[in-house]
């Protein structure tokens, strides 16, 4: 028999192979979120506006968008080891290229270059973890891979506030560079070499490409993703003009958003093993109403823990979007794979587009919850019309009468 893109590979340890990728994913997600509490340090430190400063968070999501497709087409035919320890060593160097920065320009650069990795290091990364288990636990094994990016969020970017504060920002970038050094060294230790398809080309990722069901998919992940950031990205004058709290206590409510983004990610990577799409139906039902829910939470301390907790919990649709554009993807594993982590940076550009609405505005800053709920009602939309063209698709059965 034929062995296809998700038969289990021999590897030393399946824990230490996932680990390998968590690791990774955890270096990734804390060079990408760490950027939002070093802000002020880093603008005072390059004499730059926070306006002017915002552009170090947005290099590095174009960096991701332009990136993710490009490095997967140009790395078609390497195997997947070799994909990822390319992508992680890029990574390294865009984060010591952040270290060493010397004005402002240099710094957007090197955020730029950071995040050109990132979503491919990622998507093959989750078909690198799906390969080495059953397809009956592809979810987990995907949703443990993630689970470095919530817990980058929920250690990482605390350690990163703290070096910058107490030390120096660069300390932050410096860190993350390290850890990227670790994580090629083990890659390249522990990973198998495994023959590659020689008949795969990138034209014939971008021709497995033109299949709706696959942009359906990133549609969601697109539009339907994006009400957590409309949140977390103004979490910071939610403490402080909201719930009324010195700075001091911001720590406090990102590591309860962190916190819920674990809990997402493995009850996400669970639900995914179940029932894929009835996962990504019932998260998306959730993301509404708990965005719905924020701004009667927010004003007092307690609440504001709490719905920042329910707000992370939103990521459990990661798992379940990355394993069905593996079962749509077909001969487009790879470019599905990544382009999915572009359509979440979309996503996180279209949240913080609707927050900075609400808050030019005038709106009470909690709003941003309200309209950010309008990105996973959406997002449901886009699942109907893709359930409707699973069953429009669908092949009829053919009925043979009897001749007379």
């Amino acid at each position: 028999m034929e062995k296809n893109s998700f038969t289990p590979s021999p590897a030393p340890s399946l824990a230490l192979a996932i680990f390998a990728l968590a690791l990774g994913s955890f270096a990734i997600g804390m060079s990408e979120f760490s950027i939002m509490g070093l802000l002020a340090e880093v603008c005072q430190s390059m004499s730059v506006t926070l306006a002017q400063g915002s552009h170090f968070i947005s290099a590095y999501a174009i960096g991701v968008v332009i990136g993710a497709p490009l490095f997967s087409l140009l790395t078609t035919q390497l195997q997947r080891k070799h994909q990822l320890m390319l992508f992680m060593a890029l990574f390294l160097a865009g984060n010591l290229a952040s270290v060493l920065a010397a004005d402002y320009h240099a710094l957007v650069l090197a955020r730029f270059v950071s995040g050109l990795p990132h979503g491919a290091f990622l998507g093959v990364a989750a078909l690198a973890a799906a390969s080495l288990v059953s397809p009956d636990r592809r979810g987990k094994a995907v949703g443990n891979v993630l689970l470095g990016l919530t817990l980058a969020s929920l250690l990482g970017n605390p350690l990163a506030a703290m070096l910058g504060e107490y030390i120096n920002w660069r300390w932050a970038f410096g860190t993350v560079a390290l850890i990227a050094l670790v994580d090629v060294v083990l890659i390249a230790a522990i990973f198998p070499k495994t023959a590659q398809d020689p008949t795969n080309s990138p034209l014939k990722e971008i021709k497995a490409l033109m299949n709706r069901r696959i942009w359906l998919t990133l549609g969601i992940a697109a539009i339907g993703f994006g009400g957590m950031f409309s949140v977390i990205s103004y979490i910071s004058p939610v403490v402080t003009y909201a719930v009324h709290l010195s700075h001091s206590w911001l720590p406090v409510i990102l590591f309860a958003f962190g916190l819920g983004m674990v809990a997402g990610n493995l009850a996400g990577g669970w639900a995914a093993d179940k029932k894929v799409m009835l996962s990504m139906f019932c998260i998306l039902l959730w993301s509404i109403a708990v965005l719905l829910l924020f701004p009667l939470l927010a004003p007092t301390l307690f609440g504001a823990i709490l719905g920042s907790f329910l707000i992370g919990t939103n990521l459990a649709l990661c798992a379940p979007l990355q394993v069905r554009l593996m079962q749509v993807a077909g001969k487009a594993q790879t470019l599905a794979a990544t382009l999915n982590h572009s359509a979440f940076n979309i996503a996180n550009a279209l949240g913080a587009s609707v927050g900075a609405y609400v808050v030019e505005n005038g709106y009470p800053v909690t709003y941003t919850a309200t309209y950010g709920a309008i990105l996973p009602l959406l997002g449901l939309v886009i699942f109907l019309l893709s359930l409707l063209n699973e069953r429009v698709s669908r092949p009829r059965p053919v009925v043979i009468t009897p001749e007379a």
